[in-house]
C-alpha cells in the first residue's frame, strides 16, 4: 500500500484555457488527494479571461494561475498526462497514462461558447477522479 498520491498534468498549447479549467476543476473537486499540474507547449501571456469568467460562474477562481511552459520534468513527475490539442509538442514517456481530450479551444470564443467546453471538462474531471480512486 502506497501513500503517494497520484499526479495529473494537463497540457494544451497556450495553457490559458482548457488546461487551466481542467486543473481548476481537479484541484477543486479532489482537494489535496491529487497533485495537479498544467502547462503549455507555447504558453500565452495570461489566462483567457473568458475561461476565468466561465469558471467563476461555477464557483472556482483560477485568476491566480499563470500559463507555464511544458517541461520534460513535469511530464516525468506525473502519473497521468492529459493532452488537449498540443500535437507533437507533447513529450511521450513509456509507462505513463496518456489521454487526449478532444475539446474545442476557448481562445477567441465568447462566454456562451465557453460554457459547454467548461461543462464537458467538468464531467471528464469527475470521471478521471473516479478512475484514480482505488
Amino acid at each position: 500500500m502506497t501513500d503517494q498520491k497520484p499526479s495529473v498534468l494537463f497540457v494544451c498549447v497556450h495553457n490559458a484555457g482548457r488546461s487551466q479549467m481542467a486543473a481548476g476543476y481537479l484541484h477543486h473537486l479532489a482537494g489535496d488527494a491529487i497533485d495537479v499540474r498544467s502547462a503549455g507547449s507555447m504558453p500565452a501571456e495570461q489566462i483567457n479571461p473568458i475561461a476565468v469568467e466561465a469558471m467563476r460562474e461555477d464557483g472556482i477562481d483560477i485568476t491566480a494561475e499563470q500559463p507555464k511552459v511544458l517541461t520534460t520534468e513535469a511530464v516525468q513527475a506525473s502519473d497521468v498526462v492529459i493532452t488537449m490539442g498540443c500535437g507533437d509538442a507533447c513529450p511521450f514517456f513509456p509507462g505513463k497514462r496518456y489521454e487526449d481530450w478532444k475539446l474545442d479551444d476557448p481562445a477567441g470564443q465568447g462566454i456562451d461558447a465557453v460554457r459547454p467546453i467548461r461543462d464537458d471538462i467538468r464531467s471528464r474531471i469527475e470521471a478521471l477522479i473516479a478512475s484514480l480512486e482505488h
